[in-house]
């Protein structure tokens, strides 16, 4: 009786954990995508100030690529940057 007993609660403090962890992966992507979103729109609002002849598409691809070259250029400049610097 006691075993059943443990088994089920082991059980629902198993199933109770779960949403609480999967809540968590679920906010941290979506804040990424905000804060993607938000560097997009930003970079938008300099170039269309700047350059009054670039079109609103036109500048939402050059951010998306600028936004997304950028996210996978800090692994490897992080990796550069920690290196030793080499003797001529």
């Amino acid at each position: 009786m006691t075993r059943l007993l443990t088994t089920i609660a082991m059980g629902v403090v198993t199933l109770a954990g779960a949403p609480a962890i999967a809540v968590d992966a679920v906010s941290q992507s979506t804040l990424k995508k905000r804060q993607m979103i938000a560097q997009v729109v930003n970079c938008m609002k300099k170039r269309m100030s700047a350059d009054r002849e670039i079109s609103y598409n036109a500048a939402a691809k050059v951010c998306k690529d600028q936004v997304n070259n950028r996210g996978s250029n800090s692994v490897s400049v992080a990796l550069v940057a920690s290196g030793s610097p080499t003797k001529p």
